[in-house]
């Protein structure tokens, strides 16, 4: 398993619609298992392929370590692994989260999504799944479904704070250029 490089704001690959998977194989396969170690090694609990540069409908996250309690702070992770994820269904009930993200280093802000999800997707054996899920697993795989499509978590945020997060990362990225 390679680590990855991991795309930060303003690429424009970050906002680009990722393209579906036509099956998952061995190359597939292989570009899951090299997110999951750059996922880990960032650290964070999920990754979608735009993230990496590669414009596929794939996603990894392991949410185990987040969900670690007081009486059991060792946890096994519980990698998942989707291509061509979808949300077929949504709870009409929110909850709020305060969100970061790899793409966006050392910025967090609070996005409302739906707090019940049920997501269909291809397994690592090309086998059609569903998973219902809440808490954080939905919200990680909504922002990770999100970036499939585009869209990052500061668009659900104010114009204001997502410009001015924006005027931080271009103007860095300027200066990293220019140095």
């Amino acid at each position: 398993m390679a680590i990855m490089d991991i795309i930060k704001i303003p690429d424009p690959v970050l906002k680009t619609v990722a393209d579906p998977v036509a099956e998952v194989d061995d190359d597939v396969r292989r570009l899951m298992d090299d997110m999951l170690a750059t996922m880990y090694d960032a650290p964070g609990i999920g990754l979608a392929a735009p993230q990496v540069g590669v414009l596929s409908r794939v996603i990894v996250a392991d949410v185990a370590k987040r969900e670690a309690t007081e009486d059991h702070p060792e946890v096994e992770p519980e990698p998942i692994f989707l291509a061509n994820p979808e949300i077929i269904w949504q709870s009409e009930a929110t909850s709020d989260y305060e969100e970061g993200c790899l793409s966006i280093p050392e910025i967090y802000e609070t996005v409302t999504r739906p707090a019940e999800v049920t997501v269909r997707y291809l397994d690592r054996d090309n086998e059609e799944q569903e998973l219902n899920c809440s808490g954080i697993m939905a919200t990680c795989l909504q922002h990770e479904i999100d970036h499939l499509n585009g869209v990052l978590f500061i668009d659900h945020i104010s114009r204001l704070k997502r410009q001015l997060i924006m005027r931080k990362f271009t103007k860095a990225k300027r200066l990293a250029e220019a140095g």
